[in-house]
Parts: structure tokens; sequence; C-alpha cells
């Protein structure tokens, strides 16, 4: 299940692609980044710098340079102002990501390989999950993205995805980007208790796309004496319980559903 999650979620990237808004134009530049920089016909000055711990480089002629906090292009017409004071005239800048090494995303949760990632320049939700492997099967509904606040008032952003929106009917719009500092937590899915005549009545992880058959099989199966065309789903909706008669085996579960499975009397 697990490799097949992690299929989709490869299918689902090269059929819808990655958002277009996503340019490394407008990637803030951070320590450790690589650059590569050219200066229209003026080889001698076309270098690979790397930006140091305090967004400093070092430049041809120009020497030091503060680039922290920079945006690619904000870089170029920085290097190119300052190229341009008394060193070359009208001088074309040109700078590209080498290597991404400053940006940082967390990711927890039922996925493969949790843990800390390094952003390889824009990056969306989809990607970092492939990133870590995929999805397993323990995982739930739902993913939480926790994001450093925009504003001195806000400790936090704390971002929903429906994650059966976005792999399952494929809502593109839901495949957001991820930023620098998220920590992004994919939810567990819920327990289904199954009772009766089953073979390890137990309560057991089935999934978000589990059903009858597939809790029973993982209960053991059915005793000698069970009726199996008699299974019961108590389910709660809005706190209120009602109870599911004579279900088919490929009837879909939802959390904390009891599957009871009666004895047979003949």
């Amino acid at each position: 299940m697990k490799r097949l999650l992690g299929g989709f979620i490869l299918l689902f990237l090269l059929v819808h692609g990655v958002p277009s808004s996503a340019d490394d134009s407008n990637y803030q530049v951070g320590a450790g980044d690589v650059l590569r920089v050219n200066v229209y016909d003026n080889p001698d000055l076309s270098t690979t710098v790397r930006v140091s711990s305090d967004g400093k480089i070092q430049f041809p002629l120009i020497g030091e340079v503060f680039i922290g906090k920079m945006n690619v292009s904000h870089v170029a017409d920085t290097l190119a102002k300052k190229l341009a004071n008394g060193y070359i005239i009208n001088p074309q800048v040109s700078v590209f990501i080498e290597e991404f090494r400053s940006k940082r995303v967390v990711i927890i949760g039922p996925v493969a390989t949790p843990g800390l990632y390094e952003l390889s320049g824009p990056t969306t939700l989809l990607e970092l999950i492939s990133k870590a492997g995929g999805l397993t099967e323990a995982a739930g509904d739902t993913l939480t993205i926790k994001r450093k606040a925009t504003s001195g008032k806000q400790k936090e952003n704390l971002i929903s995805v429906n994650l059966k929106e976005l792999l399952e009917r494929g809502d593109a719009s839901m495949d957001i980007p991820v930023l620098d500092g998220d920590t992004v937590h994919v939810s567990k899915a819920g327990l289904v208790y199954v009772t009766g005549q089953v073979k390890r009545p137990n309560a057991y992880l089935v999934g978000s796309n589990g059903t009858v058959l597939k809790a029973i099989t993982m209960a053991g199966g059915f005793t000698t004496i069970a009726a199996e065309s008699k299974i019961k789903i108590i389910r709660k909706e809005d706190g209120v319980e009602k109870v599911l008669k004579r279900v088919p085996l490929d009837t879909r579960v939802q959390y904390d559903d009891v599957i009871v499975v009666p004895e047979s009397f003949f």
C-alpha cells in the first residue's frame, strides 16, 4: 500500500505538474545556498559563491556584499548596481541557484521516512511527501502545516489540508507550496473495532479506504458459527448512535465504527 500511495503521488505530479507561480527568481536567498553569477561580456567576473552564515558573499572587484533575505532578482540588481559604480558600464548580471541549502522543513507522522528535508528550490506539498517516501497505511485524511507567523501579533499559522480531496479527487489547489521553517504533520488514521464471531476481536487500523471485509480479515476472519450475512455496524454521527444492519462486506468503514459479527443459530 505504501508503494501504491507513493506511486500515486508521483503520477499526480507528472499529470498536474508544479504550480507555475513557483520560480527561482522569487526564491529568497539564505545561508548555505550556492549561487552561480554570470556577468555578460565579462567572463572573468562570472563566478560561483556560497552565501555565508551572516548572509554575505565575496564577489570580484566589489568584495563583500550582503544579500541575506534578498530574492534572486534582487541579488542580480544589487550586484549590477555595485559593478556600475566605477567598474563596468551598464553591467548585465544574471544569478542562478546552484545548490539550495538554506530552506528546510520537517515532516512527521505516518510517512515512510519522516524527518528534516532541505528544499531544492520551490517545493509543493506532494513533492515533499514524495521526498519522504510517500504515505503509509496508517495515514489519516488530514494534514496540518505549522508555519511561522507573518506578523508580530501571531505566534504561528496553522494550515489544514484534506488529503482525501488532494489525492483521491485530484484537487490541485490543495497542493500548496511548503516554505522554509514549516512543520508538516500527517494525521494518523483512526481505529475500527471488530467484535463477535471473528477469530481475533480487537481494535484495528484499517486506513482511510478500509472496508468491512478488510477489518474482518485483519481480525482473523469469521469463526465457524458466524452469521456472515447479518453483520452490523454501530456508528456515531453528530453524537447520535445508529445501527446499520446486514451491511455488505464491501461497505466502507469510518473511524471508531464498531463492527459486530453475530452468531448464527442455524
